[in-house]
């Protein structure tokens, strides 16, 4: 769903199954430049569905979600509406995209490290749409890691050709963690 800002829920977040959003962070967020208080871009949205699985084994205690989906929006917006939780060591911060979208195994093998490369040199601005369907969000917690002294760190970089055999139209994959150089993990 096209829209302009950051989208909060107004309700919960649909299909979050029992992970329950923390409306005091979803209160403070809404008054933040670019964001905007809307159900809608949620509905259709599935990044966050498709991570809950991932976060509820990775967090077996529990946690609060606080569900951003990302329109049209600058750097500067998303980096700050993810300002007040860099630092604080009970909040893990997931930025959730594909990469490289139909493309042949090698045309998006070289895409997409070239993606990679920028996002480890925290060059948020070199990426665009073709690079990621998430460059909106990616930039803007480049921006904000780059300012908080941040480095990446690559975990894992794939296309589908790598897992599910055809080579001929892939989406690319990759993860990164980011830590201070001291080794303190922000997201």
């Amino acid at each position: 769903m096209a829209f302009r800002g950051i989208a909060v829920p107004k309700r919960s977040a649909p299909r979050s199954g029992e992970v329950p959003v923390d409306r005091e962070a979803v209160s403070a967020l809404a008054h933040r430049l670019g964001v905007v208080v809307a159900d809608a871009p949620h509905v259709r949205e599935h990044a966050i569905e498709v991570e809950l699985p991932f976060l509820q084994r990775a967090l077996p205690g529990g946690f609060a979600l606080v569900p951003l989906v990302v329109g049209e929006a600058t750097d500067g917006e998303v980096a700050g509406a993810l300002e007040p939780f860099v630092g604080d060591p009970a909040t893990l911060t997931v930025i959730s995209s594909d990469l490289s979208h139909f493309l042949d195994h090698a045309a998006a093998v070289r895409r997409d490290l070239a993606t990679a490369t920028a996002i480890e040199r925290l060059e948020g601005a070199s990426l665009g749409p073709e690079d990621a369907c998430g460059f909106r969000p990616i930039r803007g917690w480049l921006a904000l890691a780059r300012r908080h002294g941040l480095a990446a760190e690559r975990l894992d970089l794939k296309n589908s050709g790598d897992t599910a055999g055809n080579r001929d139209s892939v989406v690319g994959y990759g993860a990164w963690a980011f830590a201070r150089p001291n080794g303190r993990g922000l997201g």
